[in-house]
């Protein structure tokens, strides 16, 4: 991995950090949204190709 991909890194996973730590409620909420998003995505997918092998 270039050094740039690693800072980049280390500087999301610090304010991850910070964000979850100064507000926990609020980090709490937009993983739960950004849980629903991606688990509406995978049911979608999966209904798409449900569809595509019955129909």
């Amino acid at each position: 991995m270039p050094p740039v991909k690693k800072i980049v890194m280390w500087l999301v996973v610090v304010f991850l950090l910070y964000a979850i730590l100064t507000s926990p409620d609020s980090a709490a909420s937009i993983f739960g949204s950004a849980w629903d998003v991606v688990s509406n995505g995978v049911s979608n997918i999966g209904r798409f190709f449900d569809s595509l092998l019955n129909g």
